[in-house]
């Protein structure tokens, strides 16, 4: 009895040690390493822990661009109508994910669109400029990187006034 005791024991404190190391991982999307698409955790993306995200800019071989504070390149979708709900969800929202605040995200000097927030189906709010919900892209490996400008002729890098990057001569992947 005693031994059985001890390896019921054992046994659930492996399984409480499991639970506790699974409980620091956070949910995966796809790739935002560039990798292959292998998922990975979306620590750095999306909602800002510290309260509203914060939208700056930066120069980039597009020009001056929109980026977060830690530098990433937000774009806007052709496919999206400003005010109506986010038209990339599910898989797209996996290789484009969106852009989430836990507050009204603020824009530091120079920017000259209108921020707000819309609140997404499920629940997290989605950062938007001009009305329109703003996204990263899964493929942009570093801070600056523009990989998902003019991606299937629907995905555009935005300018601190808040207008889509369509320049023909910008480059682009697709």
């Amino acid at each position: 009895m005693i031994e059985t005791s001890h390896r019921t024991l054992q046994g659930m404190l492996i399984t409480l040690v499991a639970i506790a190391a699974l409980g620091g991982c956070t949910q995966p999307y796809s790739d935002t390493t560039g990798n292959g698409g292998a998922p990975r955790t979306t620590e750095g993306h999306g909602q800002n822990a510290k309260g509203a995200l914060t939208i700056t800019t930066a120069e980039s071989d597009l020009g001056e661009i929109m980026v977060d504070e830690q530098g990433r390149t937000l774009y806007l979708f052709d496919n999206d109508t400003a005010g109506s709900k986010s038209a990339c969800e599910g898989d797209c929202a996996a290789t484009w994910p969106p852009v989430t605040s836990s507050d009204e995200p603020t824009g530091e000097e120079g920017i000259d669109a209108q921020l707000g927030l819309y609140t997404r189906a499920d629940g997290s709010d989605q950062v938007t400029i001009n009305g329109l919900p703003v996204y990263y892209f899964a493929e942009d490996e570093q801070p600056g990187d523009v990989n998902g400008q003019g991606v299937g002729g629907i995905w555009w890098v935005i300018t601190p006034d808040g207008e889509k990057v369509t320049d023909a001569d910008a480059p682009s992947r697709y």
